[in-house]
């Protein structure tokens, strides 16, 4: 199949695909006499399989670990395991640091709370900004 019916069946832009051909996620096709690219079932697969695996957050040098695995013939699932196991601790480990990003926020511009143009000083840009947040309440 030519690159634009691939790209119509994967939903990936066509100059996604030659990205992924160049960066090694994708076997570069054989050639068409007229020199146009000429890709088989084996692409659709690897490039749906890609777009859900970016879906999760895995990066494009995960996926390419993981394709290279099932190129050598072996299942990548174990290998996937541990990608997903640590993608969840750091996703965890993320949601921390917002929700204390979202609690410090929130410290500051507490609910139905008015600013107080007096506590702006010549020499400060914004209270709310550069006071600590157990401050602002006070």
């Amino acid at each position: 199949m030519r690159i634009g019916e691939l790209a119509g069946r994967t939903g990936v832009r066509v100059r996604t695909i030659r990205f992924y051909e160049q960066s090694g996620l994708l076997p570069a096709p054989r050639r068409t006499r007229g020199g146009q690219r000429d890709y088989d079932d084996d692409a659709v697969t690897r490039l749906r399989f890609a777009r859900s695996a970016q879906a999760l957050g895995l990066t494009l040098a995960q996926i390419a670990e993981v394709l290279r695995v099932r190129d050598q013939g072996g299942p990548p699932c174990e290998h996937v395991t541990e990608l997903l196991t640590n993608h969840i601790a750091a996703v965890e480990a993320r949601i921390g640091e917002l929700t204390a990003l979202r609690d410090d926020l929130r410290a500051r511009v507490p609910p139905a709370v008015v600013p107080d143009a007096r506590r702006c000083h010549p020499d400060r840009i914004c209270y709310l900004i550069e006071d600590a947040a157990s401050d602002i309440r006070g």
